[in-house]
């Protein structure tokens, strides 16, 4: 029976930013929900927690089509990613306020902008290509790799060669072929017409 079909790059890609950005919406409005009975802080890292592994299992499940949930090796790389990204956006606003110690507004909301794109856009290819992309389980043999194999016409009847592992070999090729070889057909290089 087939498998759920898998969608490809681009599809992947538009479900990433959809989930992404509803769970992204969502933990927006929960946070200063929570932050009324706790620490803003506390409240901040609760629905990260919980906003990271909802997002996982949508990704997994949604995104890339895996047809089966997540298990724990995908949930720690899946945060790994997330902490990168976290990093890549913390540095930028970083390095924004060094080299200009009071931006405007609108160019933290630019340098943030960007600096999460990329980031989004980098956690998506290492959610594709590594987290979760399809494995060969252990145990399982690699599949057969087929070589043709040529055969080459060495009777004028048309007959296949008595070396083809297509032919049988009679007693009469097989004496003919210990005697004088196995016949290969002779170079003939390709001359340009002048006619």
């Amino acid at each position: 029976m087939p498998g759920p079909s898998k969608p490809g790059p681009l599809s992947s890609f538009l479900r990433f930013v959809v989930c992404g950005g509803g769970v992204g919406l969502l933990a927006g409005a929960a946070v200063p929900l929570l932050g009324t009975a706790m620490p803003w802080a506390l409240a901040n890292a609760l629905i990260t927690i919980a906003s990271t592994l909802l997002c996982t299992e949508l990704h997994a499940l949604f995104t890339f089509g895996t047809g089966r949930r997540p298990g724990l090796r995908e949930h720690l790389q899946s945060a790994g990613s997330a902490t990168a990204a976290y990093l890549v956006t913390s540095a930028a606003m970083l390095m924004l306020h060094a080299v200009q110690p009071s931006p405007t507004l609108l160019r933290e909301q630019v340098v943030y902008l960007t600096a999460s794109g990329l980031a989004g856009i980098g956690r998506f290819l290492v959610l594709r290509l590594f987290v979760f992309a399809e494995r060969k389980k252990e145990g399982e043999p690699a599949p057969a790799i087929t070589v043709p194999t040529a055969t080459t016409p060495t009777h004028s009847r048309g007959a296949l060669s008595p070396l083809s592992p297509l032919s049988p070999l009679s007693a009469a090729d097989a004496v003919n072929v210990l005697r004088t070889g196995a016949q290969r057909p002779a170079y003939a290089p390709m001359l340009p017409s002048v006619a």
